[in-house]
């Protein structure tokens, strides 16, 4: 699946960037130097103020909320405040459609049984893809039992879902397009704009797994025209927690099971249980990092929170296609099979995480002599059995995953193509 070789390109310029900079308020990044985390993908650092975030709530309030008393009205306070900053971070109509939780598939399997209930044999159908993670496809499988019917939305050979090759499977039978905004495996940007136009064309709602595209641009709900959506924090440089965005009306109408005591309204209604009061606060601080790098970048010049969001990952978006860039012409030079995007020159149609293989190794044994020179990376099926069979790969063997992110440099991403031409 990957092009003829392509030519080197031009060294861009990236000194706007501050990289090096920021990997100093990585700690793990740091410490762990020599070692390259090209692992992102699987999970990414946290940058210091969002330890300290972490550390503060544990030390100096780590009680549960809706008490009178001022260690807990401060958990209080800080949820309201995080909920605000990550209303801001998804650009929410309010914050109140923003749902604290334990991590994205929860909220999507809440989700769809809540949606399994409303299904009616006149619009039962249901839009899946063989692009997406698995979570974002059993979910809606299981709603077979309930009378769904599982649409099949195909990738087609370079790695990318086409939203022409959507608009035939959508009718007035369509309930629910389910996507993803980028593939985990294969780096591939999905239009969601224009599938949320599509589908609510015919009436139809849209969930989007938002999971893998958090670390890299801003993601931005009213722009897309989604209806539901489920973000991490532990790959957007944040601890373990998720988070769902849906409208307030939508939320408001899905049959969710909840106490007697839980208002029947969002967000409350969907947040089941004594979430991770702490990994809330440490999300609340990733908000911070990003929207301080917007502030560096812009010189001061942004004003408002979501302002300076959207700055920082639009600066992160353009030093990542450089990255992707170099990746690729490593790939490339290497002469690996590169599963989707492989053109350097199409770099703006991906992020940088590539899944590909060498033709001579295992890619356990790829992974093996990488980590032995001191670059993380990964192999496997990635959570993704209708992809690994689209591509002809088999699932105990799968695919070499590498995922760099924006404290990564041009000189890890030189070693990386050191290490791939020794092995080639």
């Amino acid at each position: 699946m990957s092009p003829p070789t392509a030519p080197a390109l031009a060294q861009p310029a990236t000194t706007a960037f501050p990289v090096e900079t920021l990997r100093r308020q990585f700690p793990a990044v740091i410490g762990a130097e020599p070692f390259a985390f090209f692992d992102n993908a699987a999970g990414a650092q946290l940058p210091q103020n969002v330890l300290n975030a972490v550390n503060r709530h544990l030390l100096d309030h780590n009680v549960q909320r809706g008490g009178r008393y001022a260690k807990s009205l401060e958990v209080d306070r800080m949820l309201a405040e995080a909920r605000l900053k990550v209303a801001a971070f998804l650009n929410a109509y309010d914050p109140d459609e923003v749902c604290f939780g334990m991590n994205a598939t929860s909220f999507m399997r809440m989700v769809g049984q809540a949606l399994g209930q409303t299904l009616r044999p006149a619009r039962s159908e249901i839009v899946v893809t063989d692009l997406d993670h698995d979570a974002n496809i059993a979910t809606w499988q299981a709603l077979q039992a309930m009378g769904a019917r599982i649409v099949w939305w195909r990738m087609r050979e370079d790695g990318r879902l086409h939203v022409e090759d959507l608009l035939p499977l959508l009718s007035e039978r369509t309930r629910l397009v389910a996507c993803t905004v980028v593939s985990h495996a294969l780096g591939s940007l999905v239009d969601v704009a224009a599938v949320g136009r599509a589908a609510h064309a015919v009436g139809a709602e849209v969930f989007l797994d938002s999971v893998h595209y958090g670390p890299h641009a801003p993601i931005d709900v009213q722009a897309w025209g989604c209806d539901y959506l489920v973000c991490s924090g532990y790959k957007i440089f944040g601890p373990h927690m998720g988070f769902l965005w849906g409208r307030f009306d939508k939320l408001a109408a899905l049959p969710v099971v909840r106490s007697e005591f839980i208002p029947d309204v969002a967000p409350h209604k969907l947040e089941t249980g004594t979430f991770i009061f702490e990994n809330v606060a440490g999300m609340s601080a990733v908000v911070d990092y990003l929207a301080e790098l917007g502030g560096t970048l812009s010189g001061g010049a942004t004003s408002t929170l979501r302002d300076r969001i959207v700055q920082g990952l639009d600066g992160i978006r353009s030093y990542e296609q450089v990255l992707s860039e170099r990746m690729l012409v490593a790939l490339n030079e290497a002469g690996a099979t590169i599963y989707g995007v492989g053109d350097p020159r199409l770099a703006h149609q991906r992020v940088p995480t590539f899944c590909f293989n060498l033709a001579h190794m295992h890619p356990a044994e790829v992974v093996e002599k990488a980590a032995a020179v001191g670059l993380g990376i990964r192999d496997g099926h990635m959570y993704a059995p209708r992809l690994m069979e689209r591509l002809g790969l088999s699932m105990d063997r799968g695919a070499v995953r590498a995922s760099p992110v924006h404290y990564n440099t041009l000189a890890e991403v030189e070693r990386f193509a050191e290490f791939l031409r020794s092995v080639a």
